[in-house]
């Protein structure tokens, strides 16, 4: 039985980053994409940083997030380069500074995504301790990590209820104030204890040693990552 289960969870994880991989791609890719500027050979350097995100959305099967980044990048990417330079007026500056600071954060925001929806709770925690971190920093992280995606199924929740009852919510934002935003407010208070007593109850503030069944580490998918990133950083900084 604990082979076969053993079995399982490595091929259900088996081309899983570590966690510590993840964190570091994350920095990385935000750090080149909101720093880097678009002229000469940062532009490669920037195009190149953004395959990651793509890389391992693919890698995670995540096609329809794939797609629309590809689409939404490719509309965004001909617009500042072509379409808004030969454009003037202030309508137009303002609306070429927004995209371009979506351009830049929009990347750092789908390596985040990334990292929380393929990590678990047990995963984080394993990695935090094997980069000897103090508990006073582990625990709240915990508690942050399942706290968004706890949040974002709560206001699905919501907008089911909404959708029973026949509410409809468009054009109206008082309406959207009172059925959506205050429920969600409570439940937001309700959420961070529950999580809170969980973290507790699971030993989380022990001061003895703890044990995890996940099985973290570098494998030669986390080494290629590593190294590719790291080039575009030297690249970044150097070039």
């Amino acid at each position: 039985m604990k082979m076969e289960i053993d079995y399982i969870f490595e091929s259900k994880k088996s081309i899983s980053l570590d966690p510590r991989t993840k964190i570091f791609l994350m920095i990385i890719v935000t750090t080149i994409m909101t720093a880097g500027s678009s002229v000469g050979i940062m532009y490669y350097i920037r195009f190149a940083t953004l395959i990651l995100p793509l890389l391992l959305l693919s890698i995670d099967k995540k096609w329809n997030i794939v797609c629309r980044l590809l689409i939404t990048y490719s509309i965004l990417f001909i617009l500042e380069l072509k379409i808004f330079p030969i454009l003037s007026g202030l309508g137009f500056f303002i609306l070429g500074a927004l995209i371009g600071i979506y351009i830049r954060i929009l990347p750092g925001f789908i390596m985040g995504y990334y990292f929380i929806s393929t990590t678990t709770v047990s995963e984080f925690i394993a990695a935090m301790e094997r980069m000897h971190l103090s508990d006073k920093i582990i625990i709240p992280l915990s508690v942050v990590f399942r706290f968004f995606p706890t949040i974002k199924e709560e206001y699905s929740y919501i907008k089911d209820a909404m959708r029973m009852r026949g509410i409809n919510l468009c054009g109206d934002p008082v309406k959207m104030l009172e059925y959506r935003l205050v429920p969600l407010m409570i439940s937001i208070t309700k959420i961070g204890e529950e999580l809170s007593a969980s973290a507790l109850i699971r030993g989380l503030d022990s001061s003895g040693k703890r044990t995890n069944i996940c099985k973290i580490g570098f494998k030669l998918l986390d080494v290629l990552l590593i190294i590719y990133s790291s080039l575009l950083f030297l690249g970044f900084i150097f070039l």
